[in-house]
């Protein structure tokens, strides 16, 4: 019986907390470098979920390292990203979910079939 106090406390103590912990980051708190890197998710940062917040945060930590051909492709890349609807976001997380499970010396083949199929549409 003892340990159900101290679970209770612990509740206490803790439960204000976790909306602050799990609290989409507000564009302005983000670092210049993170802004630059992201800079094309602006206009829809706030509503973005905070798992897919933390990704693109994790993104942008590699920015600076990137050459100007990789940056310019890392915006474009996102500026594609932001305009597709949830339904083809999450149709794009499966395709590359289903990719990661084709074997490596296969990908190329298979990156060969899309490019044909794309090109007959």
């Amino acid at each position: 019986m003892r340990l159900l106090p101290r679970l209770l406390l612990l509740s206490i103590i803790t439960l204000p907390c976790l909306p602050a912990l799990a609290a989409p980051q507000l564009w302005v708190k983000l670092s210049q470098a993170q802004q630059e890197a992201l800079a094309p998710l602006l206009h829809e940062w706030e509503i973005l979920p905070e798992k897919q917040q933390q990704h693109f945060i994790k993104m942008a930590e590699r920015y600076p390292q990137l050459d100007a051909v990789q940056k310019q492709r890392l915006h474009e890349r996102l500026e594609h990203w932001s305009k597709l609807t949830p339904e083809q976001r999450h149709q794009a997380r499966e395709k590359f979910q289903a990719f990661q499970k084709v074997p490596p010396e296969k990908r190329e083949q298979v990156k060969q079939m899309v490019r044909e199929q794309e090109e007959g549409k």
